[in-house]
């Protein structure tokens, strides 16, 4: 019977895998991924420098210059996924990933520690968000984001699955042995999940209908050197920079204001709850609103929250409920990202698109923690530089605010999305 699926998970025509099984093997190599090559570093950072007597400064920015390859290295990667698909990239990006933890477990020097790094940021470029968002962007077609949704919900849990984890491995063991066993994980996981779900067929994405407009590098040329593709890339890298200095340093500011350390850590970790809470809303926000509207909305939002931690009362009840609100906004700011290109323009040269627009994003957001203490220093405290970080994000919604092009007619013929922009 045409169409009919094994309950291996796979297309009986071609042995291909469904898109279900697919979707579950991204969602589960994702929040592994993440959990080991990236949430796993704040838990062991302290106690790698007071292993080994490298400074807290330098084995942090070991971890930052990996985001900073991760970000240099999107755009040739998004070439290579509109050319080639997920499949070889994600596999070896797997291989790559695990070797990779397994030097920095056992680097006997500090070099050697941000050599392992740097070859994790190329890893990460491979097996973290950009490819897997590429990958179902093209294969699910118009269902997409209920797809990307439910990837980055599951993926949104990697800190709750992988910061107590990794806590309670480094309670039994040191932070070296835990690392290796993080790789082992990554390994027996990620590899053979990417290896054999990744393997169907690559859509053409109507490559020759396209040969006559220069082909996909030509269109794809076209559009990032646009207004409106400058101004979401400069709108979304200022908020994607808010964002995450704020997130990163709630703590001090919390201290600042006298809160308590215990306090402050759950105004920290209920942030994710809301971050969980956006994403299950986001489809619904989609269907109710168009692309500006909804853009606006969000940064909006994280704009006021960012403002609100500096000025809400100094009562437990309030920044709870900033907190929550402040995650909503970051969670859905990571599905506006992975759907700002095909809203706009569409699903062709997606790797090429998002590739250079999310380069400058995760630069930002592995600079945030820098930026962050260093206008604190600069103005003389935390609650200061919320006030800066509120005015950045301010200065997002106004660049995003002409981020959408204009739907006029012939348009169609580029590629372009006819829906509502506003």
């Amino acid at each position: 019977m045409t169409g009919a699926r094994t309950s291996s998970g796979h297309d009986p025509s071609g042995g291909r895998p469904r898109l279900g099984a697919v979707l579950t093997g991204l969602c589960v190599t994702e929040i592994c991924s993440w959990g080991v090559l990236y949430y796993a570093f704040p838990v062991l950072a302290p106690r790698i420098s007071a292993d080994t007597g490298w400074t807290t400064a330098s084995i942090t920015a070991a971890f930052s210059a990996a985001l900073v390859v991760c970000a240099l290295l999107g755009v040739p990667v998004g070439r290579l996924l509109d050319r080639r698909g997920p499949h070889a990239l994600m596999t070896v990006g797997s291989v790559l990933a695990t070797g990779s933890v397994v030097l920095v477990a056992t680097a006997p020097t500090l070099p050697v520690f941000v050599l392992g790094w740097l070859l994790s940021g190329i890893a990460m470029s491979g097996v973290l968000y950009p490819p897997a968002f590429a990958a179902l962007t093209r294969w699910y077609g118009p269902r997409r984001l209920t797809a990307l949704t439910a990837v980055t919900l599951v993926a949104g849990l990697a800190s709750t699955v992988f910061a107590p984890l990794t806590e309670a491995l480094a309670g039994l063991m040191t932070w070296r042995e835990v690392y290796l066993v993080l790789a082992v994980v990554l390994a027996v996981v990620t590899i053979p999940l990417h290896a054999v779900l990744l393997r169907r067929p690559w859509p053409s994405d109507g490559r020759r209908e396209h040969a006559a407009d220069g082909g996909d590098a030509t269109y794809a040329r076209a559009i990032v050197r646009g207004r409106p593709f400058f101004f979401l890339v400069t709108g979304m890298t200022c908020g994607a920079l808010a964002m995450f200095a704020a997130l990163i340093n709630i703590v001090p500011l919390l201290g600042e204001r006298g809160v308590s350390s215990s306090l402050a850590a759950w105004t920290l970790g209920i942030g994710g709850v809301g971050q969980v809470v956006g994403r299950l809303f986001y489809a619904r926000l989609a269907r109710g609103t168009g692309v500006r509207a909804r853009t606006l909305a969000v940064f909006g939002l994280i704009a006021v929250t960012t403002l609100a931690f500096a000025v809400v009362p100094g009562h437990a009840a309030w920044f709870l409920t900033v907190s929550v609100l402040s995650g909503v906004g970051r969670g859905i700011a990571t599905l506006l990202q992975a759907t700002a290109v095909t809203d706009r323009w569409g699903p062709r040269a997606y790797g090429r698109i998002s590739g250079v627009l999310g380069a400058p994003m995760l630069a930002a957001s592995a600079l945030a923690p820098w930026v962050g203490a260093g206008l604190a220093d600069v103005l003389g405290s935390y609650t200061a530089m919320y006030y800066v970080l509120a005015g950045l994000a301010v200065l997002a919604v106004v660049l995003l605010a002409a981020s959408v092009p204009p739907q006029r007619p012939g348009r169609r013929g580029l590629g372009l999305p006819a829906g509502r922009s506003g």
